[in-house]
């Protein structure tokens, strides 16, 4: 029988057992304020820049698109894939950030093809003026949207400026940690949520401006595209090709003062095209079969499309994809069609885009 000493002594392990408790209970509650904060405290882009919600909008999506775009604002603000899919029944998604780098499509690509393997792939060809890192700011419009794997590891690892951390890809609050001293309304509203701000990447524009400058852009003492845009261009060709994607690639309307597009770039992307057995098309020298009217197809005097300019260069293009590519009609549904699910998603998306598309239409009238 034991003593009295021995029924009241504690059980080996007792003390060390609580430590391991009280610490894992501390780790819980440190992660969950880290939690919370963080996500207060990163911007929501639920009002402008509204190009920052763009990229997360993406797996909110169905993934059966035939078609994926890549490319920055000369894409989402000119490919429609509401319109798209209601002329040709064509599903596809502009996978596109403000001043997207090639390096950020490439990599937007290869995460792409862990959810689908689309039929072909729309590469914007103004890419491969910019070789470096302009604005850390730009980066975070691109980056920040995007789900945390070792593709955005890479892409941020790619982008980083001086005093830039990786790990601040990983954890935003370390990037805006400060930013407690800019928080409203909106930062509390959209803490665990988002609307849609997007028609499948695409970001609709609604003003007018038309262009009237026709001063052309400064000569160039080079006019070479920069070595690491010419890598990363062949590397998103030689996925294309190795996972039997089609890779196609397309100039946006725009050639403006502030944004050219030179005669020696346009000549480089169509030999470029022929030598890699690729095809290339320029929205800029089919200005007239799309109808462009830069009198009314731009919200900011030429230099990026607004709903119209993007109606039209949608259809133009379109019907290139269904002509060219033989990318089928996917509407009917049932065998070769798509989802029920998907299905519903589009039906849904082009209702929204026609709605919005009459409001913009009956308020230029009203203005006019």
């Amino acid at each position: 029988m034991n003593s009295e000493g021995e029924r009241q002594r504690p059980k080996k392990g007792g003390k060390a057992k609580r430590r391991i408790i009280a610490a894992a209970v501390f780790l819980l509650v440190t992660a969950a304020l880290i939690f919370l904060l963080q996500a207060l405290l990163v911007p929501k882009y639920m009002s402008f820049p509204y190009d920052g919600a763009l990229v997360r909008e993406y797996y909110d999506s169905v993934p059966e698109h035939d078609v994926i775009f890549l490319g920055d604002c000369e894409f989402y603000e000119c490919v429609n894939p509401a319109v798209i899919w209601s002329e040709y029944g064509i599903p596809v998604y502009v996978r596109g950030s403000s001043q997207q780098l090639i390096w950020d499509s490439y990599y937007f690509l290869l995460e792409t093809l862990k959810y689908e393997k689309p039929k072909a792939v729309v590469f914007n060809a103004v890419e491969m003026k910019i070789g470096r890192v302009q604005h850390e700011e730009y980066t975070r419009l691109t980056l920040d949207g995007m789900r945390l794997s070792k593709y955005k590891l890479a892409a941020a690892k790619m982008s980083l400026t001086e005093g830039e951390s990786l790990a601040s890809y990983v954890f935003p609050i370390i990037r805006y940690h400060e930013r407690w001293k800019e928080l409203g309304e909106e930062d509390f509203r959209y803490m665990f949520r988002r609307d849609t701000v997007s028609y499948n990447g695409y970001l609709m524009m609604t003003g007018i401006r038309a262009k009237t400058s026709t001063v052309d852009p400064p000569a160039l003492a080079d006019y070479s595209f920069p070595d690491i845009c010419v890598e990363y261009l062949d590397r998103i060709r030689l996925l294309c090709r190795d996972n039997g994607i089609e890779f196609i690639i397309l100039k946006a309307p725009t050639d403006t003062w502030h944004y050219p597009w030179h005669d020696e770039w346009e000549a480089w992307m169509s030999d470029y095209a022929v030598a890699n057995g690729v095809r290339y098309y320029s929205a800029i020298r089919s200005a007239s079969e799309i109808g462009t009217d830069w009198t009314t197809d731009s919200y900011d005097g030429g230099d990026h499309m607004n709903y119209i300019g993007a109606e039209k260069v949608s259809r133009w293009f379109g019907a290139i994809l269904r002509d060219e590519f033989d990318l089928p009609d996917r509407r009917a549904g049932g065998e070769g069609g798509l989802s029920a699910g998907a299905l519903a998603e589009w039906a849904a998306l082009t209702d929204r885009y026609a709605a919005a598309a009459a409001e913009a239409g009956e308020a230029a009238e009203n203005a006019g």
